[in-house]
């Protein structure tokens, strides 16, 4: 008499796959979730760090703010001193990996607004009135000087 051959038939096997498909695919919207949550607080941390040089560059240069645009903040955080940053970060939810953004306005230039694309990575802000005014939609995330700051 044969003994019985002993491992797994086709159709556990494919059983056994279907089950680990399924569970992956519930599993996976959560860890866009997670890492979506991770980006936030990493882009409010961030911007904390750039408003706090800005603030600095502002008191350590005869009371103005650096001139508005990512480029012009790159710039003149840089070469700051005191140095507080050497570097402005890159956005975690810009597609095309550009830094912050920043904005100067409002009544002799004496607001400013640095902000994310946000979650939905086309949310950008400008100074409107001594107010900060959100102009694609509300998933930016943003400090200023004019208001209260995003609360995403």
């Amino acid at each position: 008499m044969l003994g019985k051959k002993k491992g797994f038939t086709i159709i556990e096997l494919l059983v056994v796959m279907t089950v680990i498909a399924i569970l992956v695919g519930l599993a996976l919207p959560r860890f866009k979730g997670m890492q979506d949550e991770g980006n936030i607080a990493k882009a409010k941390g961030e911007l904390r760090t750039l408003q706090a040089a800005v603030e600095s560059y502002y008191i350590h240069n005869n009371n103005a703010y650096p001139a508005t645009g990512a480029s012009a903040l790159q710039t003149a955080l840089a070469s700051a001193v005191p140095s507080i940053i050497n570097y402005v970060p890159t956005d975690p939810f810009s597609s095309s990996n550009a830094d912050y953004g920043y904005v100067l306005g409002g009544t002799n230039s004496k607001f400013y607004v640095i902000y994310s694309a946000g979650p939905g990575g086309n949310g950008s802000a400008t100074i409107a009135s001594n107010a900060v005014s959100e102009t694609n939609g509300s998933s930016c995330i943003y400090v200023s000087n004019a208001g209260q700051d995003s609360q995403p």
